[in-house]
């Protein structure tokens, strides 16, 4: 497939790695390197990140997930293992809710997709938001959200919208393959909290906690990958 970068290393069971939001599949380095000992390790970088295609449209979750099972015929990826990151996570989770037989082990590391109840000051934001959009709404769009938002074009800014809004545990809760969530104890972007909503909803889940922030994967690769390779193989 033209339209998306990919690298394949080793032989063997498929393993494909899933990156997070604004990160590319480069992020996996560590895992590639070790991985691709014992098994055909595939990573891609979605539309819109790395070196594949930029949106042309704005895609949420479930267009990913369904672009990610065309890519997976294209590359010949058959019930792989799977090691994602993030945003990652939300796509994983998505397609494994519509194809329970899409993946065989499931890894989530900092993952992303659901939505914990929403303070005062949350609310008071969004409304002063709203508000000032209607009257200046370049000025909103350039004051408000997260720096992460404010660095996106407009299609992905409205691609970013349908993602962060939606909360997948209904879906997690469709999930039949064992789920392993290695969660950095010092994640303050996908919060442990957020970990054990998740852990709740998998039917067959397990959580384990490492060193490290939100790509505690990449910072404590030899305990993440050992962690991993055991839940693989156990």
């Amino acid at each position: 497939m033209s339209e998306v970068s990919f690298l394949q290393k080793g032989k063997g069971k498929d393993l494909l790695l899933l990156h997070g939001y604004l990160s590319s599949k480069e992020a996996f380095a560590a895992q590639v390197a070790y991985f691709s000992k014992f098994f055909r390790v595939t990573a891609i970088d979605f539309l819109g990140f790395g070196h594949s295609r930029a949106l042309t449209s704005a895609f949420s979750v479930g267009d990913y997930a369904d672009w990610l099972k065309r890519v997976m015929i294209a590359l010949g990826l058959q019930k792989p293992h799977v090691i994602a990151h993030s945003f990652g996570c939300r796509v994983a989770i998505k397609a494994a809710c519509s194809d329970p037989q899409l993946f065989d082990k499931i890894v989530l590391t900092g993952p992303a997709g659901v939505i914990l109840k929403r303070g005062i000051k949350y609310r008071f934001k969004v409304g002063i938001y709203r508000f000032v959009k209607k009257f200046a709404p370049a000025f909103a769009e350039r004051k408000f959200g997260s720096k992460e938002y404010r660095t996106l074009s407009p299609i992905m800014k409205e691609s970013y919208k349908k993602i962060v809004n939606e909360d997948l545990r209904a879906c997690a809760c469709g999930v039949l393959s064992d789920v392993l969530i290695v969660e950095g104890k010092d994640d303050t972007v996908t919060t442990k909290a957020e970990a054990e909503a998740y852990l709740q909803c998998f039917l067959k889940g397990k959580m384990r906690m490492i060193e490290g922030g939100h790509f505690a994967f990449a910072e404590n690769p030899v305990s993440f990958n050992l962690i991993v390779e055991e839940f693989f193989y156990g």
